[in-house]
């Protein structure tokens, strides 16, 4: 789905602008500068539609700071924007699409535009240890689109690419949780845990969570909360076998830590009833 929409969506539109904007001009100055830019643009299309696309972006740039008034700006940067998406060089591709959109808001391209600038920003380096500035963008960027384009057609896959950040931003409250669990600080991984099914119900990693979870209260002696969300994982899992297997090894350790914490409690009571027996001797 990553590269679902990475090959362009390269209209006859397209052309049309082309041949009517290199007929414009009412000077021979003006006709000259006008063919002058419609040469290289021809030459950085055929060189897109080759998939040469280092090669296009070098025209592309050339035309850019050179045609200004010619007819041919909103062309080249639609096309340099797609050139760099083609290329995988997303933060380059994210800028171009932007600029686009700023410049030619008008433009038959604008949408395309607006949705590529998103993908783009998705696609941006992402590590779940480090900084999430680049996953806040390309949310920021799929609101901005569907608020922009209520009726798109492209519906269905924003909501795809929107859920995958909201899974990428969970996955650090997930790690979170789980270290505190493994440092035995199960109070801690119970907060984080909790705060993630409240803020993240749909998450990949929820019945992992809610297992954990489980194990967190085990720790904690509270074992009604712990066959609770175990309880929830199981009916959530429905026929699944391995959930199921889970299910019923997660109860095996309940119950025996439940046992072993009322041995723990009836051997501190025998404890204080010697101690108490044995203050009442030395009186």
């Amino acid at each position: 789905m990553k590269n679902l929409f990475k090959n362009t969506l390269f209209v006859p539109l397209f052309f049309y602008m082309t041949t009517m904007m290199g007929c414009s001009g009412t000077s021979n100055e003006k006709m000259t500068h006008t063919e002058w830019c419609k040469q290289r643009y021809d030459v950085a299309e055929e060189l897109y539609k080759s998939k040469k696309y280092g090669r296009t972006v070098e025209k592309l740039e050339e035309i850019l700071s050179t045609c200004a008034g010619s007819g041919y700006m909103e062309q080249a940067q639609f096309l340099l924007a797609e050139s760099y998406f083609n290329l995988e060089q997303w933060i380059e591709a994210r800028g171009e699409y932007g600029s686009f959109i700023v410049n030619f808001p008008g433009s038959p391209f604008a949408e395309t535009a607006e949705f590529r600038k998103a993908v783009s920003s998705f696609n941006m380096d992402y590590k779940v240890d480090r900084d999430e500035s680049n996953t806040t963008a390309a949310m920021k960027d799929f609101e901005r689109y569907l608020a922009n384009h209520p009726s798109s057609p492209l519906r269905d896959s924003v909501n795809y690419y929107y859920d995958l950040l909201v899974d990428r931003v969970a996955e650090k409250e997930f790690q979170t949780g789980r270290l505190y669990l493994r440092m035995e600080k199960p109070q801690a991984a119970v907060i984080y845990f909790k705060e993630f099914l409240e803020t993240y119900p749909k998450a990949k990693r929820r019945q992992e969570v809610l297992f954990l979870i489980s194990d967190a209260y085990t720790d904690l002696d509270q074992f009604e909360s712990a066959r609770q969300y175990l309880a929830t994982a199981q009916n959530e899992a429905e026929d699944n076998k391995d959930v199921q297997k889970r299910v019923k090894k997660a109860e095996d350790k309940i119950a025996k830590a439940e046992e072993a914490y009322e041995k723990r409690l009836k051997q501190e009571a025998e404890k204080k009833r010697i101690q108490k027996e044995e203050k009442k001797l030395a009186e």
